[in-house]
């Protein structure tokens, strides 16, 4: 079984910074790519980004390029997402997840573990 548990969520002020992150456990953690997702109010589920098994390729939705940095420890089964120049529309719950596979997908479908999420709220 796998189990990944988020934290660093919180209120934050437009322009700020949070870091996010992601504790795992479980057999195959270093040899599969994770995610981050974040579903706000009223919205569907949208990938946010990812990174591959190594750490050495990153997947990043467009809205959140160069403003969000994902990256991991296999050594601490962490994940972290670290988030600047926070926007009001940055404001969802975020998911972690576990992929399938070492590809860092956008897909939701390529991850088959996920945690329970964190809230993160910008105020303008």
């Amino acid at each position: 079984q796998v189990q990944l548990v988020e934290s660093g969520g919180g209120s934050v002020q437009a322009g700020g910074s949070l870091r996010l992150s992601c504790a795992a456990s479980g057999r195959t953690f270093s040899s599969n790519a994770m995610g981050w997702f974040r579903q706000a109010p009223g919205k569907e589920r949208e990938f946010v980004a990812a990174i591959d098994w190594s750490g050495g390729y990153t997947n990043y939705a467009d809205s959140v390029k160069g403003r969000f940095t994902i990256s991991r420890d296999n050594a601490k089964n962490t994940v972290y997402l670290q988030m600047n120049s926070l926007k009001p529309e940055d404001t969802a719950v975020y998911y972690c997840a576990k992929g399938r596979s070492s590809y860092p997908s956008g897909n939701p479908s390529a991850y088959d573990y996920w945690g329970q999420g964190t809230q993160v709220t910008v105020s303008s």
